[in-house]
């Protein structure tokens, strides 16, 4: 399989107030996003532990996307700010994973911004498209 022909699999832990109402917007307005995402709805970002990112990875996923609320707006007043500051962690198992970093990547999506999850989406596609499938990947 060449690249060119690699479809990658990325997980999305979206919270639920914001990022996966987002989402859902999305595709209701019917923008278009490569189909690579599958979204798991969380209720914060927050609460993404950096095991579940890191088992996504090793168990077949080739990337792992988490959406949350902008900072101030999360409806758990902080959930947010632990997401981002379990993002170093989260670095730090892929360097020793031995899983490029271009894999993860943490976002800020509102409810109104459907055309900014989207375009995230094909961002991330493209860039680990580019890096072909996992090395985890049997």
């Amino acid at each position: 399989m060449t690249h060119d022909d690699f479809e990658p699999l990325i997980i999305a832990f979206c919270c639920n107030w914001c990022s996966y109402a987002g989402a859902d917007l999305a595709g209701v307005s019917r923008l278009q996003y490569p189909s690579t995402i599958r979204v798991i709805r969380v209720m914060c970002s927050g609460m993404v532990h950096p095991s579940l990112v890191i088992d996504a990875l090793t168990k077949g996923a080739d990337g792992v996307l988490i959406c949350g609320c902008h900072h101030g707006d999360c409806h758990y007043l902080e959930g947010n700010l632990r997401a981002e500051n379990r993002k170093e962690a989260i670095e730090l198992m892929l360097e020793d994973f031995g899983v490029e970093p271009e894999r993860f990547r943490l976002e800020w999506v509102s409810a109104s911004e459907a055309p900014r999850f989207a375009e995230v989406v094909r961002e991330m596609s493209e860039e680990v498209r580019t890096l072909g499938p996992s090395p985890y990947k049997v």
